[in-house]
C-alpha cells in the first residue's frame, strides 16, 4: 500500500482514536469497522474496536475481533488484555487467565491485566494469587481509582470489611470530584453542629443494606438528613421514625457535608462481627399489613391443602439498559418464570405469589405447570407495599435483587438464588449472611448453571412445607 492510499486510512484512524478517547462510542465504532474493512490487518482498530464492542456487551463480536488482533500480532498486549476481559465477562475464567499471562509475559507492568488477572482468579477460588495481583497492580500505578476500588471489592468478598470500606473511598472520592462536590465530603470526623446528607447511590437493594447504619449517627452533634428515591420513603420513614428522609429527586436542604451511605460502614468501622441489626431493621405499618392480611386470607392453592406454604417470587433484577456492565450482570442473574418451575413441582400445595416489579413482570400471567402463581403487584405502588405483603407470606425466593433486601430487612426467610461469580455482599464460600440471619444462599456451583442450587431449594422449600403442615397439625 502506498503511502497516498494509507493517509486516508490513517486519517480515519486517527479521528477514530478521537472519538473513542472522548467518549463518542458510536462514531468511533463505525470508523474503527471502516478502517478494519481498508486494512483488516490493522492490530491497533482491531483492538480498540474489540474494547468497544466489550463496552458494549457484544462479547462474541470481541472475542472474533480480538482473536484477530492476537493471531495477526502475538505481541499485541492489549489485545490479549482486552481478551482476558471478554473471556472472564463470559466466566471463561482459565481462558482469560490464560490471555492475561500472554499480556504479563509480553510486557509486566500492564496495570489493567495484573488487576483484572485478580479478578479472574478469585471466582475459582485462588484468594492468595488474586491479593498478590491486586497488589502488584496497586504497585505499577498506586493511583489509579479502578484498580483500588477492584482491590477493594477484593477485600470486602473476602470479608475484611476494614480494610476493604477504607479502599472503596478511593471510588466515592472520585465520584464527588466528577460532580464538583470534593469539597464538601465528610471525612468522618464529629459534626459539631453541622448538617450532614446522607444520600443514596447504586441500587434500592444496596439502599435498603446500609440504611442499618443510619441509627448511629444519631450520635453525631449535628442534624442529620438523608436523601432517597420516592419508592422508599414511606418505608425507611416508618423504619427510622426519628430520622428526616427527603426526596432526592426535589431540591434538597441546605447541608454543610454530604456522604454517600455505604460510607457509613467505613466511618463506624464495622467488621463482620459487628454488623448491626442481622435480625432485621425494616418495619411496616399495622393498617398496611392488616390491608394485605385481608387481601390473601382467602387464597388456595390448586391442591386445596389446608395449611398451604405461602412462597413470594422474584425472577428478575432491574436491567439498568444505561449501566452497561450492570444490565450484563443482571443477565447472569436473572431467571424467566419458567425456570422456577422445579420448585414449585418440589412444593405442589403451595401458593406462589409474585413480587416481580418492571423488567419480566409480565410473564406472571403464566407461571410454568404446577405452579399456582397470584399476582397483586398492581397494589404494590412502593416499598411499604412491598413489605407489607411479604410479611404474609412464610418465604420469599428471590434471584439477588432489592426485593431479598426488604424481606430479609424484615426476618422473614429469604431463599436468595445467586450467580457464580456474586456480589461481593454474600462473601466466598458461604451460604449464610452476616448481613441478615434469616437469609440462604443458593449460589450456582458453575458459571450459569442453577441445577445444583435448585436441587437445594427445593429439598428446603419441601421441610418448610412439611414442618407448616406438622405445625398445624396435618
Amino acid at each position: 500500500m502506498s503511502d497516498d492510499e494509507k493517509t486516508p486510512l490513517f486519517h480515519k484512524l486517527e479521528a477514530a482514536i478521537g472519538h473513542h478517547r472522548n467518549g463518542r462510542t458510536h462514531q468511533a465504532m463505525a470508523l474503527y469497522k471502516e478502517v478494519i474493512t481498508l486494512d483488516s490487518r490493522n492490530v491497533i482498530a482491531l483492538n480498540n474496536y474489540g474494547a468497544l464492542l466489550l463496552k458494549e456487551n457484544d462479547l462474541n463480536g470481541a472475542l472474533t475481533v480480538l482473536r484477530q488482533a492476537v493471531e495477526i500480532d502475538p505481541q499485541a498486549y492489549d489485545a490479549w488484555s482486552n481478551l482476558g476481559d471478554a473471556c472472564q465477562l463470559l466466566q471463561d475464567y482459565l481462558a482469560a487467565i490464560n490471555c492475561y499471562q500472554k499480556a504479563l509475559t509480553i510486557k509486566p507492568t500492564h496495570a489493567p491485566a495484573l488487576g483484572n488477572l485478580a479478578s479472574a482468579l478469585k471466582p475459582i477460588g485462588e484468594f492468595t494469587l488474586a491479593e498478590r495481583f491486586h497488589k502488584a497492580a496497586l504497585e505499577v500505578d498506586p493511583t489509579h481509582v479502578e484498580t483500588h476500588t477492584n482491590y477493594a471489592l477484593f477485600l470486602l468478598a473476602t470479608g475484611r470489611y476494614k480494610e476493604g470500606f477504607r479502599e472503596y473511598e478511593w471510588h466515592w472520592r472520585e465520584c464527588a470530584k466528577r460532580v464538583g462536590r470534593a469539597a464538601i465530603q465528610w471525612d468522618g470526623t464529629p459534626l459539631n453542629g453541622r448538617t450532614l446528607l446522607v444520600y443514596f447511590v447504586g441500587g434500592f437493594g444496596d439502599a435498603v443494606q446500609f440504611s442499618r447504619f443510619l441509627p448511629q449517627l444519631e450520635k453525631q452533634n449535628g442534624q442529620i438528613i438523608v436523601a432517597t428515591r420516592k419508592p422508599l420513603l414511606a418505608l425507611l420513614r416508618y423504619s427510622f421514625p426519628t430520622i428526616t428522609f427527603v426526596d432526592d429527586a426535589e431540591t434538597l436542604p441546605l447541608h454543610d457535608v454530604q456522604t454517600p451511605i455505604m460510607s457509613l460502614a467505613h466511618f463506624t468501622g464495622v467488621t463482620l462481627e459487628t454488623l448491626p441489626f442481622s435480625e432485621g431493621f425494616l418495619k411496616v405499618q399495622p393498617e398496611k399489613m392488616a390491608e394485605w392480611r385481608e387481601r390473601l386470607q382467602h387464597d388456595q392453592g390448586s391442591t386445596a391443602a389446608s395449611a398451604p406454604l405461602r412462597v413470594g417470587l422474584v425472577w428478575a433484577g432491574a436491567p439498568h439498559k444505561h449501566i452497561k456492565f450492570i444490565e450484563f450482570a443482571n443477565r447472569r442473574r436473572s431467571l424467566d418464570l419458567k425456570t422456577l418451575a422445579p420448585l414449585a413441582e418440589a412444593v405442589p400445595e403451595a401458593i406462589f405469589y409474585s413480587l416481580q416489579i418492571g423488567d419480566k413482570k409480565e410473564q406472571a400471567a403464566h407461571p410454568p405447570a404446577p405452579m399456582t402463581l397470584i399476582d397483586y403487584t398492581d397494589h404494590i405502588h412502593d416499598f411499604s407495599d412491598t413489605a407489607a405483603l411479604i410479611t404474609q407470606l412464610d418465604v420469599v425466593v428471590a434471584v439477588d435483587t432489592s426485593t431479598a433486601h426488604v424481606a430479609a430487612g424484615l426476618g422473614k426467610p429469604v431463599m436468595m438464588l445467586s450467580r457464580f461469580d456474586q456480589c461481593w455482599r454474600w462473601l466466598a464460600k458461604r451460604s449464610d449472611s452476616p448481613w441478615y440471619d434469616s437469609l440462604t444462599i443458593y449460589q450456582q456451583k458453575r458459571p450459569l448453571d442453577w441445577s445444583e442450587a435448585f436441587e437445594d431449594a427445593k429439598r428446603d422449600l419441601r421441610a418448610m412445607q412439611d414442618a407448616k403442615e406438622k405445625a398445624h397439625g396435618v
